[in-house]
C-alpha cells in the first residue's frame, strides 16, 4: 500500500513546485523592474544626429533644433512662434534684420559679424544662415534680444520663455526615470539619491517628472521626497527695449485733406473754414510711384507754415495707391516691401521730406494689401518708426475696421511701434460692393472698436469718421450706388421729396423709397449718426477722432465734435 501511494505524493508534489514556479515566474513578470532602455532617438523623434528636439518649458513640441559645427541653431519660424517675432530675413539680399525702438541691426546671412549705430560687432560664430527656404538663426545671436534660455543636452535643447513657481521633491534612493508610468516601461535615464526632480503631474502611484538635463519621464511616488515649492530663476541678462511715443495729453482731431495736385494746396482756407476743434491737418500728398521706394509729392513749405499758424499739426499721408489709380499703372507694394533696399529707401525719403518740410508727422495709408505682404508691411513700420522716433516725427497708421481676415495688418504691432492706431470705422458696406447696406453701422464701429483695444492702448486709438453716406440703387438684380456728402444730404433728401426715420439697430436715419423701376435705400450719416458715434468713442475712452473727409461735414457735426473734445 505505501508502495503505491508513494510515487501519488511525489507526483503531486512535482506538480506544486511546477505550479509554483510557473506562478512564481508570472509575479516575477508582472512585479520586478525592467532593465529595457527605451532608444531616445525614438523618443525625442530625432531621425538626424544634427538634429536636437527642443522642450518648451515641460513640453516636447513638433519643432526641432540644428547642431552645427557646435553652435545650435533654431529655424526663423521657431523663433518667430516662440521667441522673437521681431526678427526679420530678406530672402533676395541674404539679410537678417533685427529693428530696436532705435535702430536696425543687420547681418548677412553666412557670416559671423552684425552691425549696428556704433560699428561692426563680431559674434564668433555663423549668425544665420539660408537652407533652401528656411533660415536658421543661432540661439545665441537670439538671446541677445530676447527675454529667453536654453541649454543644449545630448538628444534635446531645453528653452524657457516664462518663468514661475515649480514643485520640487528630492530622491530618497536611486531610481529608473521611466518612459510612462509603471515598472515595466522603458528606462529613460538614471536618477540618484539627493537629486532634485521637478513635479509635472502627481498621480496615484507614479509621478510626471523632469531631471535637471530636462528629461521628462516618470518616477515611483515611494522614491520621493517631500514635495516643496521653489521659485524659478528669471533670465538676468537681458533688457527689454523702451519704446517712447509722442502721444498728445488730449484727444487728437485729426482731419483729411484730399488733395488731387499742387493746386489743392489753395484750398486749405476753405477746408478749415468752419471745422471746430480740429487740431491735426493730413494731406494726401505723398504716394508710391514704382518699386523703388520713390514716391510723388504735392507738399509745400507755405502750406506747413499757414497750417502752423493756425495752430494745425501737419501729418503728411503716404499712400501706396493715389499715383497707381491717377496713371491707370500697376505698383506691387508686395515687391517694394519685400526689398530691403526699396523699404528702407522710401523710409529714408519720406522722413527726410518731411523734416524738410517742417512737417509735424507721418500718416501711413496702404490699402488692400495681401497677407503675404502683411510681415514685410510690418518690418516696413517698424523701420519707419525708427526714423520718425529718431525725428521727432509723429507716426500714425490707417486701418480698416479689424477682423480675422485682416488680422495681418498686425494692430498689435501697431500700438508698440506707431504713436496712433486710426481705425477708417467705415466701408461697412462700400462703393462698389454691390452690397446695399449702412457705411458705418453702430455695431461695426463699437465692435471694431472692441477689438482695436484689446491690441492697442486707448491712448493710442483714433476711430475716423464717413462725412458721407452711400445712395443704392436696385433695378431687378442690378445694384449700383453713388456717394452723397453729408453736407448735400439734406438737399438731396428734400429733392428726392422722402423723409428718413430713425433705425435703433444701424442708429442711424433711414429712407427707402421706389421709383419708376428702381428701388433706393440710404442710411444716412448726420449729426444724429454722429452724436451716437462720439458718445460710444467716449464711453471707450479712446486717443481721440478723425473725419474723411475735410469739406463734407456740416457745422452740426463739427459742433458735436469740439464737444467730444471737451
Amino acid at each position: 500500500m505505501k508502495k503505491k501511494v508513494l510515487p501519488v505524493i511525489v507526483a503531486i508534489l512535482l506538480i506544486l513546485v511546477i505550479g509554483g514556479c510557473a506562478l512564481g515566474k508570472v509575479l516575477l513578470d508582472k512585479y520586478s523592474y525592467s532593465k529595457e532602455e527605451a532608444d531616445w532617438n525614438e523618443f525625442y523623434q530625432v531621425s538626424e544626429n544634427d538634429r536636437s528636439a527642443i522642450i518648451l518649458q515641460n513640453e516636447m513640441v513638433e519643432e526641432q533644433a540644428l547642431i552645427k559645427d557646435g553652435v545650435c541653431y533654431f529655424d526663423l519660424a521657431t523663433v518667430h512662434k516662440y521667441m522673437n517675432e521681431v526678427f526679420y530675413a530678406d530672402m533676395t539680399e541674404n539679410l537678417l534684420l533685427y529693428a530696436t525702438p532705435t535702430e536696425v541691426i543687420r547681418t548677412t546671412f553666412g557670416e559671423t559679424a552684425y552691425t549696428t549705430t556704433e560699428g561692426t560687432q563680431e559674434a564668433g560664430y555663423v549668425i544665420s544662415f539660408a537652407d533652401g527656404d528656411n533660415v536658421y538663426v543661432a540661439a545665441d545671436y537670439v538671446k541677445l534680444f530676447t527675454n529667453y534660455s536654453y541649454e543644449c543636452y545630448d538628444r534635446h535643447v531645453q528653452v524657457n520663455t516664462e518663468w514661475g513657481i515649480r514643485q520640487v521633491a528630492q530622491l530618497k534612493k536611486d531610481t529608473a526615470v521611466r518612459l510612462r508610468g509603471g515598472v515595466k516601461s522603458p528606462i529613460l535615464t538614471q536618477a540618484v539619491k539627493g537629486d532634485t526632480l521637478e513635479i509635472l503631474e502627481q498621480m496615484e502611484t507614479w509621478s510626471k517628472v523632469k531631471t535637471a538635463d530636462a528629461v521628462i519621464g516618470y518616477v515611483e511616488n515611494k522614491r520621493l521626497g517631500e514635495i516643496t515649492e521653489e521659485t524659478e530663476t528669471p533670465v538676468t541678462d537681458y533688457q527689454a527695449p523702451e519704446y517712447t511715443s509722442l502721444t498728445a495729453d488730449s484727444k487728437i482731431c485729426l482731419g483729411w485733406h484730399s488733395i488731387g495736385g499742387v493746386a489743392g494746396n489753395d484750398t486749405l482756407y476753405s477746408m478749415v473754414s468752419g471745422t471746430k476743434g480740429m487740431n491735426v491737418i493730413a494731406p494726401t500728398w505723398f504716394s508710391m510711384t514704382d518699386e523703388n521706394g520713390a514716391f510723388r509729392s504735392f507738399a509745400t513749405a507755405g502750406y506747413v507754415t499757414t497750417a502752423h499758424q493756425m495752430g494745425l499739426q501737419v501729418w503728411g499721408v503716404l499712400d501706396n495707391f493715389n499715383y497707381a489709380n491717377e496713371n491707370g499703372i500697376s505698383i506691387s507694394t508686395l515687391n517694394m516691401l519685400s526689398s530691403t533696399t526699396a523699404r528702407q529707401n522710401l523710409v529714408k525719403n519720406v522722413t527726410d521730406t518731411a523734416m524738410g518740410l517742417g512737417l509735424d508727422g507721418i500718416n501711413v495709408d496702404f490699402e488692400q494689401l495681401s497677407s503675404d505682404c502683411g510681415p514685410h508691411y510690418v518690418e516696413f513700420l517698424r523701420e519707419l518708426s525708427i526714423e520718425c522716433r529718431n525725428k521727432g516725427l509723429v507716426l500714425s497708421i490707417d486701418n480698416y475696421v479689424p477682423f480675422n481676415f485682416n488680422d495681418y495688418y498686425r494692430l498689435d504691432i501697431q500700438g508698440e511701434v506707431a504713436d496712433y492706431v486710426i481705425i477708417m470705422g467705415y466701408d461697412e458696406h462700400w462703393h462698389g460692393s454691390k452690397d446695399p447696406g449702412s457705411v458705418a453701422s453702430i455695431s461695426y464701429v463699437s465692435d471694431g472698436l472692441d477689438r482695436t483695444l484689446q491690441e492697442v492702448p486707448a491712448n493710442k486709438v483714433v476711430n475716423a469718421l464717413p462725412f458721407y453716406t452711400i445712395l443704392w440703387k436696385t433695378e431687378g438684380t442690378d445694384v449700383t450706388d453713388e456717394y452723397i456728402t453729408m453736407r448735400n444730404e439734406a438737399d438731396f433728401m428734400s429733392k428726392a421729396g422722402v423723409s428718413a426715420e430713425w433705425d435703433e439697430v444701424t442708429c442711424q436715419n433711414y429712407a427707402e423709397w421706389t421709383s419708376g423701376s428702381v428701388n433706393y435705400q440710404i442710411w444716412l450719416e448726420d449729426a444724429e449718426s454722429i452724436a451716437v458715434k462720439l458718445n460710444m468713442m467716449t464711453t471707450k475712452n479712446i486717443g481721440g477722432v478723425a473725419v474723411w473727409r475735410l469739406g463734407y461735414g456740416t457745422q452740426a457735426a463739427w459742433e458735436l465734435i469740439n464737444a467730444y473734445l471737451q
